[in-house]
């Protein structure tokens, strides 16, 4: 008699990371719950720490969203005053959305509970394997851009 689990195949990687993807989201979105936000939207708002004053198509890019999800995502995060709209100075038919005070707030009181996450994420692994892991994921997000 075979063993059937033996001559399964694995799963494949993309089945893989998106296992990941989904579970961290999950996670994520339970972290941040109680600020009144979502994943998606915390996403939406590391991404203009990192990078403020971009258009909503940049930020749909950035934050994974499509155009048409990314308005309702700044007017929910503008409602919260999380996020700021204003004219492109070099191009006046374009908005730029920039982080607020209260949206470096919202993200400063985060970063902790994230970082615990992110480290809860690796831990079975070593600081080599998590480097190997980070380097993997990136020459992986690369190769696909």
């Amino acid at each position: 008699m075979l063993d059937t689990q033996a001559t399964k195949a694995p799963p494949s990687l993309l089945y893989m990371v998106k296992q990941v993807e989904l579970v961290v989201r999950s996670h994520l979105d339970e972290l941040v719950k109680p600020a009144g936000i979502t994943a998606l939207q915390y996403t939406a708002l590391t991404v203009l720490e990192r990078h403020d004053g971009l258009s909503a198509a940049q930020l749909a890019r950035d934050s994974f969203v499509t155009a048409q999800s990314i308005a309702d995502l700044v007017r929910s995060l503008e409602g919260r005053g999380l996020v700021h709209r204003e004219r492109n100075p070099r191009n006046r038919r374009e908005l730029l959305i920039l982080l607020t005070d209260e949206g470096r707030e919202l993200l400063a009181r985060y970063v902790e509970p994230v970082r615990e996450l992110e480290e809860r994420m690796v831990r079975d692994l070593s600081a080599h394997q998590a480097q190997q892991f980070r380097q993997a994921l990136s020459k992986a997000w690369q190769a696909l851009s």
